[in-house]
């Protein structure tokens, strides 16, 4: 069955379009469960990188909401470049995204969430194996697109459970990213384990990027792991390569 997508300029308030194949699309999906109530208020400052600075290689970045960073999104290469990867038990309303946030200052601006893209197996049943969501994101008033300026991360799908990974994801009480190299294990039937100190609340969502590909993201088993020191992601396999292609047409 084809799959036909919608990416409108904006969704300010969507409900959630089900599509063929177990895929959703749309604007309002499941809250994100882990968010912490009472996070810092933050009003990023925004600057222009001028170009060839480090700045202008930023695809990890924090998602915001209500005027605080909760979780972390990254960009993964799709034609349009306006595509972003996250855990799906991030997604809420009214997210935006600050690429390359760091110490108060959003250098790239904030991208609005336009456009969301979940697997229908999550949408009904929170599948652990399933928690990950593309997103679609906005400027208004830029023509160029957020891959041109940020660079971004390829998706890597069914390339095996032992890896060794770089670990990005901001800490809802921290304004600049942690970072850490691990080494992926195999946990379960569809799911990733590193060891990695530092990442509570407020990472979900971080990529795991080997090679310049993204093979994981903070979220998976117990919305990513019930201590800092340990996180999972769901394995990357036909079914996020599916929702790949309905989210960047």
């Amino acid at each position: 069955m084809a799959i036909k997508v919608l990416r409108p300029a904006l969704l300010a308030a969507a409900s959630l379009l089900v599509l063929g194949a177990g895929l959703a699309v749309g604007a309002d999906t499941v809250a994100d469960d882990a968010y912490a109530a009472g996070s810092p208020a933050v009003t990023p400052s925004v600057v222009t990188p001028s170009a060839g600075t480090a700045e202008n290689s930023s695809p990890v970045g924090a998602l915001f909401a209500n005027g605080s960073h909760f979780c972390t999104a990254s960009v993964v290469h799709s034609a349009a470049g306006d595509l972003v990867l996250t855990a799906a038990h991030c997604v809420r309303d009214g997210m935006a995204f600050a690429p390359g946030y760091h110490d108060g200052v959003a250098p790239f601006g904030m991208w609005a969430v336009t456009g969301v893209a979940v697997a229908d197996g999550w949408t009904s049943a929170a599948d652990p194996d399933l928690d990950f969501a593309f997103l679609t994101v906005h400027q208004a008033g830029n023509p160029a697109s957020l891959e041109s300026l940020t660079g971004a991360n390829e998706l890597g799908t069914g390339r095996g459970f032992d890896h060794r990974i770089t670990l990005t994801g901001y800490p809802d009480t921290a304004d600049s990213p942690v970072v850490c190299a691990g080494t992926t294990t195999r946990s379960g039937t569809y799911q990733l384990r590193v060891e990695c100190p530092g990442f509570p609340d407020g990472t979900s969502g971080g990529p795991w990027v080997t090679d310049g590909a993204v093979i994981g993201v903070i979220g998976g088993y117990q919305l990513g792991g019930d201590t800092p020191d340990v996180s999972y992601s769901a394995y990357f396999d036909d079914d996020i390569a599916a929702l790949y292609a309905s989210a960047a047409g």
